[in-house]
């Protein structure tokens, strides 16, 4: 009964390949997009494979996938705040894998009943998806983008359009008044240092916080497209309507400085009941009269951005790679026909030609007992040995060319004529090849694929001399 228990433990751990008394943490996640994936993906933690992907299936009511994962000890435990992406292998692997990140700590584990969400798992994106993006229309929107914002620099102001401007400014272009902005950009960043540091918070994690807040909203509105898409076409709708009385908005703007000197004896009284704004007011004085000089010593740089803008370096750049998009558009094309074909040959290489590789011959009393592919590079190295100067006739591999009273005949080849049959004389009589020679020639069939074939017995070739 002990023999029968243990021959039965070790067949079911060779096809099932694992024991019966493990019982694996199983991880289930939610992804938008799993094709890439097949049932047997591994797992991966910082580079280690630590499970493998036992089952893939369709989220009820979406057209997303929840992806069910085996994973070893080594990988838990797995967090709450854990990231899971899907990403490509290497060439000679093939497929993809998970990556997964078990989160932190202070999140708390995961329960065996839940599944992290799609707002923490990502696909990986195709470079046909982002190809396809770059269409007719969007390139052109694209180059008006670019047209609009070269303009915007570089673009003189039109008549009236600088009348309320400072007089330093009247007349220069956009790029021109930013590069004199940055003559006071010093005690400008000085003062967005300090803001950003405030920004930190006054207690320990308060930014932390902040992010993990965000997140969590950010969380919420994914759960809520429906209600997100009626926001962004609200403030669409507002926006057209803010559009639509763009002229009597330009009639306030225009107006707003005549309000604002009718406005100066009210707010002279409001600074006598606010003494701490007038002491601020009084210390931001030498940082606005530090302004024009900001504004002058940006001059220069304004000046190298507009010769960078200009035909002769990015605009011309820009018309120089206009007409390779169509060529690129093709290779695209023709790339969806290519990579099937290379994935054939990655299957052929993983699954048939480096496994063989990796096989010892065994041929005594010449077996070297390493594998068949070192045997390979071995006799390059060996064969490069024999073709040295040796005797100054040259870099060539001599061979004893024979001769002797046996008469000896290759006979005829497999599946050819009389004709091959080639004659010669040897010194000893033969007494055969070695491995014996096949009966008959081996199956070819270019239709079958090359990862389908089993890895070819090697060994199975008689080793003793034949015939």
């Amino acid at each position: 009964m002990i023999g029968i228990v243990v021959v039965v433990i070790a067949l079911y751990a060779a096809f099932i390949h694992k024991y019966p008394w493990q019982n694996p943490y199983e991880l289930k996640a939610v992804f938008a997009n799993a094709s890439n994936l097949a049932v047997g993906s591994p797992v991966r933690e910082a580079g280690v494979v630590v499970g493998k992907v036992t089952s893939i299936d369709s989220k009820k009511g979406s057209s997303a996938s929840v992806v069910t994962m085996s994973l070893n000890d080594d990988a838990l435990p797995i967090h709450k705040d854990a990231e899971l992406k899907i990403r490509p292998r290497i060439f000679l692997e093939g497929n993809f894998f998970v990556d997964l990140r078990p989160g932190s700590g202070g999140a708390g584990e995961i329960s065996s009943d839940e599944q992290v969400p799609m707002s923490q798992t990502y696909s990986p994106v195709q470079i046909d998806q982002v190809l396809s993006v770059l269409q007719g229309s969007a390139r052109e929107s694209a180059q008006r983008l670019i047209q609009g914002y070269g303009n915007a620099l570089n673009g003189k102001p039109r008549p009236g359009e600088d009348r309320l401007a400072d007089p330093s400014t009247v007349g220069q272009t956009a790029a021109q008044s930013l590069n004199d902005s940055l003559d006071h950009a010093v005690p400008a960043l000085r003062n967005l240092a300090i803001v950003n540091e405030a920004l930190l918070g006054t207690e320990p994690h308060d930014l932390s916080n902040l992010i993990d807040s965000a997140g969590r909203t950010s969380a919420e509105l994914a759960r809520h497209e429906s209600s997100l898409q009626g926001l962004v076409t609200n403030f669409n709708t507002t926006t057209a309507a803010f559009a639509s009385q763009s002229t009597a908005l330009q009639t306030s703007i225009r107006l707003l400085p005549v309000v604002l000197v009718q406005a100066d004896n009210a707010l002279l009284h409001l600074n006598q009941s606010f003494p701490p704004l007038r002491a601020f007011s009084r210390e931001i004085l030498p940082g606005v009269r530090e302004t024009p000089a900001t504004v002058a010593a940006s001059f220069p740089w304004i000046a190298q951005t507009r010769r960078l803008v200009s035909p002769a370096e990015l605009g011309g750049l820009v018309n120089d790679l206009r007409s390779t998009v169509p060529n690129l558009a093709s290779t695209t094309d023709e790339s969806i026909k290519l990579f099937p074909q290379v994935d054939l040959v990655s299957r052929c290489f993983t699954k048939v030609l480096l496994p063989t590789g990796d096989i010892k011959v065994e041929d005594p009393p010449l077996s070297t007992g390493i594998e068949n592919y070192k045997e390979f590079w071995q006799t390059l190295t060996a064969l490069s040995g024999e073709s040295q100067n040796f005797d100054g006739n040259g870099s060539y591999t001599r061979f004893q060319t024979g001769g002797g009273s046996h008469f000896v005949s290759t006979g005829k080849a497999v599946g050819a004529d009389s004709s091959s049959v080639q004659f010669g004389n040897a010194i000893a009589q033969p007494i055969g090849d070695r491995p014996a020679r096949p009966s008959a020639r081996p199956p070819y069939n270019r239709s079958f694929a090359c990862y389908k074939n089993p890895i070819p017995d090697i060994n199975g070739a008689a080793t003793v001399s034949g015939p």
